[in-house]
């Protein structure tokens, strides 16, 4: 492969984006844990606040024993972040929460709305302590929501947002994705948030509160789909792999393997019966001539292209395709993508090293830039790794960390 245009920096150079931002995290699973990965990987010093009594649910998820008892899914959210065992339900856990809140920039937490606020650490509380601090809830259906009261679950949020009644086969049953978008379009939109609250304070002083709904971010995120309904009234029905208003498109079985095959537009068509097919009879058969046309006559048109490329191997279609102009990919597995040359080449698949797996792969960041650097990485803590040294540095001393042990607030 050629090299980039741009020399991007990764972990080894430049300063990162939010060296120096202080992020006290009291998130769990993925929603918040995602926004909180993404902030860290930008430079940000997370500081994740977990239950002595066994932390992050996710901890439990599927344990894998080569990583020390930590599961795959804690691994992978929880990297570049410190771990703090601290209860918040006690006075003390409350007072530490009180300090650090008067020193961070940014407090995360996705909690049901109400729980911080009985522990005294919801945001009017620790707003008065610290009136620049960025505060963001992430909860399932709002603050100010009626269903406020009820935990938000990523298969639920995609059942009740319309994401399900789309995904899956024309007459099979409607499905979720195989990963957790819900949860993980939340996390987003809270970067987006959080990032740009912390804008609206360097301008004019003032932190603020931010409210956001797993449910709200599912329904944003149905895009064109919403907006169709909306305006027409008609509720697009599923279409598996299908597009309901473009042909080709989908999926095709190649002799060796399934393929992904978009023809986008009249130019791309042409190209792909001149140029891939090399089959103009094709071009100039009048079920075919247009889009709308291609649409009408989908069966026949897709009988035939499965026809022809199910003679030829992947590899084949592929640069036929790509030496055209067409869009189009192979069917990877998750350790087919994860290996491609392609995804190593950008450096999407990084090494840390574990305390006790030693050295161990990770899924990177997808951002690149040409001068600021992303965090250089770090494995995700075992419960309670950094307690003392972070208290230490938001000034307990000895005696003061000892008195938080004998009242039960910290291990």
């Amino acid at each position: 492969m050629t090299s980039p245009p741009v020399a991007y920096v990764t972990d080894r150079a430049g300063t990162a984006p939010l060296a120096g931002l202080r992020v006290v995290d009291f998130t769990r699973v993925l929603s918040g844990p995602w926004c909180t990965l993404c902030l860290s990987d930008l430079g940000a010093d997370v500081i994740k606040i977990e239950d002595p009594r066994g932390g992050d649910d996710s901890r439990n998820f599927g344990r894998l024993g080569q990583f020390d008892n930590e599961s795959a899914y804690f691994l992978f959210a929880n990297r570049n972040k410190r771990s703090v065992a601290l209860d918040i339900g006690t006075a003390e856990g409350q007072r530490v929460v009180r300090r650090m809140a008067q020193q961070v920039d940014v407090l995360i937490e996705n909690f049901r709305p109400g729980v911080m606020q009985r522990h005294g650490l919801d945001y009017p509380s620790l707003a008065g302590l610290n009136g620049r601090l960025v505060y963001c809830s992430i909860s399932g259906y709002g603050h100010d929501s009626p269903l406020r009261e009820v935990a938000g679950y990523d298969p639920i949020v995609q059942a009740e947002s319309g994401m399900m009644s789309i995904t899956g086969e024309p007459h099979g049953e409607p499905m979720r994705t195989g990963i957790s978008f819900a949860d993980m379009f939340a996390g987003m939109f809270a970067v987006q948030a959080v990032l740009a609250a912390l804008r609206v304070r360097d301008r004019d002083g003032v932190g603020q509160f931010i409210d956001l709904a797993l449910l709200d971010s599912a329904v944003a995120v149905m895009a064109n789909v919403a907006q169709t309904y909306l305006l027409t009234g008609k509720i697009q029905q599923r279409a598996g792999n299908r597009n309901p208003f473009l042909e080709p498109f989908g999926t095709f079985d190649a002799a060796d393997g399934p393929v992904s095959l978009v023809v986008g537009n009249e130019r791309q068509w042409r190209r792909f019966c001149l140029e891939v097919i090399e089959r103009a009879d094709v071009l100039a058969d009048a079920r075919f001539a247009t889009n709308e046309a291609r649409v009408k006559h989908s069966a026949e048109l897709r009988s035939l292209i499965q026809t022809l490329l199910g003679a030829r191997t992947r590899e084949h279609w592929i640069g036929c395709c790509r030496r055209a102009g067409v869009p189009i990919g192979a069917i990877r597995t998750v350790g087919e993508a994860l290996d491609a040359a392609e995804v190593l080449y950008r450096g999407m698949v990084g090494k840390l090293s574990h305390p006790s797996a030693g050295s161990m792969r990770y899924v990177a960041s997808p951002i690149r830039y040409s001068v600021s650097a992303l965090a250089a990485p770090r494995p995700a803590p075992r419960l309670g790794e950094h307690t003392s040294g972070v208290l230490a540095e938001f000034g307990y001393g000895d005696d003061e960390l000892e008195r938080l042990r004998a009242s039960g607030a910290i291990p």
